[in-house]
């Protein structure tokens, strides 16, 4: 393995920028910045995303041995420690994290990989991260808890709250946003949001938006299909139910998913950050590979995910979050029911109402998969609310799109199916893994 580059970048100073990481994407968010926040990339369940220029003269990244953090150590998770060190041992991410709670308590969590490649400083199995559309989750529960109060229905329609907001706003019901059967227009289609892009790269990461702002970039492209008919990924559909919880509250949508989860849940690692463009406290970088080396892409402003994906956390906050929902803890049993209702249309058919399906060796799970630039995050939990996983990769360089793909899933199912106590979860089978739910691909950041 070659050794890390020595310098790292904040922006390309000169050359063409070379596609990253490829970002056609099953919900065809084409090559928009927040095509990490689409659900499915086209490489395959949960697979990483492709890399372009493959074999160029920066090699592979150096990176540490995964390093255990010993208050959550439990025995018998050599092999998720092993299956974690396989996505950046052989340089396809320069950082990633994961964690397993069970019955409330955390049981694993590691990190392997750097996380600033200048320094070489490991990687914090407790670092923040950017969770992009993992956010979601957050957004709709908070939605739910307003539909939970009478506030709204879910077959309200969207032109009785934000009147005149997007084409067919008299057709589309809040439902049809929160499933993506709406049709609206994703925004990240616009080449503003194209991170692949060298202005983005020099600056435009650094641009501010009002959710309205991102739902007027929308309206430049036709609406994919007419609403209820059929299912693709848009972002708008979030930013729109963002727009919604700050109707209905009168408060930034921010500060009612911080009030109503963040903070009874005692989530102290998890922001929902306005405009600013830092990670607070222990965090891995997140880098852009180029055709000069790789460009420090951590510092971005996070209004351009707005309430689709601006969100930050760490494993054991995300677990946390998610045990407390499937275990009732956020929603009344309708809406919890609600959210696990998936759609019949196309590659929905595991998605619900801000969750998604996944079954694996050791049973179903919903969670979300969501990234922004430098950063792509996992969460997954079991129906009963006892067993939960996330995971955080700051994904690099994929010279083998298939080896890759398995190394990740390997990380999910170990981490999921590992060493069991109680009956939080039955035993893995002994066949290999088989393919998950192709919704929860890994998306490209």
């Amino acid at each position: 393995m070659t050794a890390a580059p020595t310098a790292v970048r904040t922006a390309p100073t000169s050359g063409r920028h070379r596609p990253v990481l490829r970002t056609a994407v099953v919900v065809a968010v084409g090559a928009g910045l927040l095509a990490a926040l689409a659900p499915a990339a086209v490489a395959g369940p949960l697979g990483l995303p492709a890399a372009a220029g493959c074999g160029d003269a920066h090699g592979r990244i150096a990176v540490r041995p995964a390093t255990a953090d010993t208050p959550e150590r439990r025995t018998g998770w050599q092999a998720a420690d092993a299956a974690l060190a396989g996505m950046t041992d052989p340089g396809y991410a320069t950082s990633a994290l994961a964690a397993v709670r069970q019955d409330g308590r955390l049981v694993w969590r590691n990190a392997t990989g750097v996380a600033d490649l200048t320094t070489g400083e490991p990687a914090d199995p407790r670092g923040a991260f950017r969770i992009g559309s993992a956010t979601k989750t957050f957004v709709a529960t908070t939605l739910l808890q307003l539909v939970g109060e009478h506030r709204l229905d879910l077959d309200d329609r969207l032109e009785c709250l934000l009147p005149g907001i997007v084409p067919n706003s008299t057709e589309i019901t809040v439902r049809q946003l929160l499933d993506h059967t709406s049709g609206v227009a994703d925004y990240t289609q616009d080449p503003a949001f194209d991170h692949r892009r060298p202005e983005w790269l020099d600056g435009g990461r650094f641009t501010h938006y009002t959710l309205r702002d991102l739902v007027d970039v929308s309206r430049r492209y036709p609406p994919a299909f007419p609403p209820g008919t059929d299912w693709q990924y848009s972002n708008t559909n979030y930013v729109l139910i963002g727009m919604i919880v700050e109707k209905l509250t009168g408060r930034p949508w921010t500060e009612e998913v911080t009030r109503r989860i963040i903070r009874p849940l005692g989530l102290r690692d998890t922001w929902m950050p306005g405009g600013s463009p830092v990670i607070p406290g222990p965090h891995a970088h997140g880098y852009d590979r180029t055709d000069t080396g790789p460009v420090d892409v951590t510092l971005l402003d996070p209004t351009m995910a707005g309430s689709a994906g601006a969100g930050i956390s760490t494993t054991a906050d995300l677990t946390t979050f998610l045990g407390a929902l499937l275990g009732g803890r956020l929603l009344r049993p309708a809406e919890l029911a609600a959210m696990q209702q998936t759609t019949a249309h196309g590659g929905g058919r595991s998605y619900g109402l801000g969750l998604q399906r996944v079954d694996t060796p050791c049973g179903t799970f919903w969670g979300h998969v969501g990234g922004v630039p430098g950063y792509v995050t996992m969460v997954l939990g079991s129906a009963d609310g006892r067993r939960q996983f996330a995971g955080n990769t700051t994904v690099y360089d994929i010279r083998d799109q298939d080896t890759a793909d398995a190394a990740w899933q390997k990380v999910v199912t170990t981490a999921l199916c590992g060493p069991q106590t109680g009956t939080a979860a039955p035993a893995p089978a002994p066949a290999p893994a088989p393919d998950l739910a192709p919704d929860l691909a890994l998306p490209a950041p």
